[in-house]
């Protein structure tokens, strides 16, 4: 009997999550706002993401706790969605590790997402878990909150690993769709000055690093991203070759900052220059099976 608890698994990348290790978890819980229900063999337990309300028993006895809880940051950065930002993401994080001490057998090894939005916009470096620069903005200081909270209480009983992931490709969810619509209509260029870097990663081999983490046991801060971050307008270059787009009209800054505020989204999100190398997970002889774009792209409008 294996357990697994995926904390705000009902998304995209929680479903992903799910279809991969049903082949190898005989029980699986995802914590949810919504209703106790089962389905599919899958239990669904309520939870408010906040306090302890007998949702923390599903703890017991779990091989694997993996918390996707916070709030979208594709919205307006305005002060109440900012204010919601970091506390979807500390409350979860902290109402676990009191439902984690309080476990008489505690989850072996807790994943907790994070972002590699933490490191400083980069043009010029990539950056590791070791010698990644961290900056100071809104967004990075959320991260290092977000992190803190998680690595503070120590958990002796129970391994803990923060997943700096990036963008995660899918064909049912996450960036690819717009995306791919964007360039379905012609509008598929280089976004601002193109310069940027995009770190991606497709959703098998996200779910395939997470396999890879709990098997070796790493611990610590792990950046889950593809190996080969690539520019915005090549990366939009090679959307629109795999799509069979011969077109692809750019989009300048002034016209992403407005089409943003119009959307209710934030330029950062396509406009930083996310320049990540998943280094550790190299070290250890992780091998991604989707470690170009252009693989990536053809699996995907395949």
């Amino acid at each position: 009997m294996k357990k697994i608890i995926i904390a705000a698994g009902t998304g995209f990348l929680g479903q992903v999550l799910v279809n991969y290790f049903k082949k190898e978890y005989t029980e699986i819980v995802v914590l949810t706002r919504g209703t106790d229900q089962i389905k599919d063999k899958v239990k669904y337990v309520h939870w408010d993401a906040k306090t302890l309300t007998g949702w923390e028993n599903e703890l017991e006895n779990a091989d694997v706790l993996i918390n996707l809880a916070g709030k979208s940051v594709d919205c307006r950065y305005t002060d109440e969605n900012k204010k919601e930002i970091l506390a979807s993401r500390v409350d979860s994080t902290a109402v676990l590790n009191i439902a984690v001490l309080s476990c008489a057998n505690p989850p072996k090894h807790w994943l907790n997402s994070s972002t590699a939005t933490i490191y400083r916009h980069s043009e010029d470096k990539q950056m590791t878990e070791e010698n990644g620069e961290i900056g100071d903005d809104f967004s990075m200081n959320v991260a290092k909150t977000w992190e803190q909270t998680f690595f503070e209480v120590p958990t002796k009983n129970t391994l803990k690993t923060a997943l700096r992931t990036s963008i995660v490709l899918g064909k049912k969810g996450g960036a690819f769709i717009p995306l791919k619509r964007l360039a379905q209509f012609g509008l598929g260029g280089k976004q601002g000055k193109g310069s940027q870097f995009v770190s991606w990663i497709h959703e098998l081999d996200m779910v395939r690093a997470i396999e890879f983490i709990l098997q070796e046991k790493l611990t610590g801060v792990i950046n889950v991203v593809s190996p080969k971050p690539i520019k915005n307008d090549q990366f939009m270059k090679q959307l629109r070759k795999a799509i069979g787009m011969p077109i692809g009209l750019p989009t300048p800054l002034f016209l992403l900052k407005l089409g943003a505020k119009m959307i209710g989204t934030e330029p950062e999100l396509v406009l930083k220059s996310r320049n990540v190398i998943p280094d550790r997970l190299l070290q250890k002889g992780f091998r991604f099976k989707y470690d170009t774009i252009e693989k990536t792209f053809n699996d995907l409008v395949s």
